[in-house]
């Protein structure tokens, strides 16, 4: 099992959920959007120097994806094609292993609770 969380742009999410459904197992995701990011860019003269009229962040997109191991290539694939720009801020994919997966409503484990 993995766990998959994207950080993505909010103007390249209805791209990659279309790409995700068109995938032959996806397992579902959860979207959380109201996120707010730094990226390591430090702008305009390359210092970031916090004050406290200077705090400034991005608006992002998290996806929590738990899928089979088989699945998560297909579904990385997937988010890294269409949340692309080729700009700055695109974001970033990060890939866990999971080490135990419960669904909560039936008791189901590992595979059959995705």
């Amino acid at each position: 099992m993995k766990e998959i969380t994207a950080i993505i742009q909010p103007h390249t999410l209805s791209h990659v959920v279309a790409a995700l459904h068109a995938l032959p197992h996806f397992p579902g995701l959860t979207v959380v959007e109201k996120v707010l990011g730094q990226g390591r860019g430090r702008g305009t003269g390359g210092a970031f120097l916090l004050t406290e009229h200077n705090i400034n962040f991005h608006r992002k997109v998290l996806l929590w994806i738990a899928c089979d191991d088989a699945a998560c290539d297909a579904i990385v694939a997937a988010i890294a094609r269409h949340a692309r720009t080729g700009n700055n801020g695109d974001g970033i994919i990060v890939v866990k292993d999971a080490t135990r997966v419960i669904r909560i409503r039936t008791g189901e484990t590992a595979g059959q609770a995705v």
